[in-house]
């Protein structure tokens, strides 16, 4: 309980008044700085957040609401008359911060969580992610209490914040936007692979949303800027890997599709077969 000086005054009638007006007087003052200095914060948060501050307007009322309630049970407990009413809100208080804060838990656990985010930036708005094996898409707002995520059918996923802690995430925008996809296919055994090596390499390199993702000691070093790869030979033919780069996930998935697309007509042309349907993996 907060303690402040007590009123020395032989009339109760002039005391009592003072008692009221000075601890009220404060409570305004310690509300004004306290409100002031959380607009501060957000709006340094909102920044980040890509928020507007003026969703948090509810937290500031919160403060101001707490203080004067704080206040007006002091001054019941400075007052002799209203001492019985004081000591019932107190306890009152006590109680009701109890069952408040209980039932409060998981708001507060999405509260500190969206707070390391904002802290750690493991993304931000915009950013590509993953979160577990499940949801995928675009960071389209970050708030207090969720995350909301818009996928790639144009839904949006409302994800809390604490329960955004405990997932592995994927980070495709965080460094670097670029993505390397893989194009896996398995062609007959009989299949001339230099042929098919060629054909994979051309139809990547022409294709528009191609992007030549090498590093300055990658071409110091000569390393060719599309690499089609044997990867396995098995029995049920010779599996080959074509890395191509795109600036983003989204061009490097119509990329892939596109590639699927004229490489099987290349291959067709050219009498190459595939030992069983193309498989596409994403990721590195």
């Amino acid at each position: 309980m907060i303690v402040f000086f007590k009123f020395n005054l032989n009339n109760p009638y002039l005391e009592y008044p003072l008692i009221i007006v000075s601890a009220f007087f404060v409570a305004y003052i310690l509300s004004t700085i306290t409100r002031g200095v959380f607009a501060k914060l957000l709006n340094i948060a909102s920044e980040t957040l890509k928020v507007d501050v003026t969703k948090f307007n509810f937290i500031k009322n919160a403060i101001t609401f707490t203080i004067y309630v704080c206040f007006t049970i002091w001054v019941c407990a400075m007052i002799p008359p209203l001492k019985h009413i004081g000591d019932t809100l107190f306890a009152g208080a006590g109680i009701l911060a109890a069952i408040v804060g209980f039932a409060s838990q998981q708001a507060f656990s999405n509260i500190i969580s969206g707070i390391f985010i904002v802290i750690f930036k493991p993304f931000r708005v915009g950013d590509n992610i993953k979160i577990g094996l499940d949801v995928s898409g675009s960071v389209e707002d970050i708030t207090l209490r969720h995350v909301i995520i818009k996928n790639p059918e144009n839904r949006r996923v409302i994800i809390p914040n604490s329960l955004i802690s405990s997932q592995t995430i994927i980070n495709s925008s965080i460094v670097d936007e670029r993505v390397c996809g893989q194009i896996e296919l398995i062609v007959d055994h009989h299949t001339n692979i230099d042929v098919a090596i060629q054909i994979i390499t051309e139809e990547i390199r022409k294709h528009h949303n191609f992007l030549d993702g090498r590093s300055e000691d990658d071409i110091e070093e000569n390393i060719p800027e599309i690499r089609v790869l044997v990867v396995e030979i098995n029995p049920v033919g010779v599996q080959l890997r074509g890395y191509a780069w795109a600036e983003d996930g989204g061009k490097s998935f119509f990329m892939k599709t596109d590639l699927l697309k004229s490489i099987k007509e290349r291959f067709d042309t050219t009498g190459i077969i595939f030992a069983q349907m193309p498989k596409i993996t994403f990721g590195k």
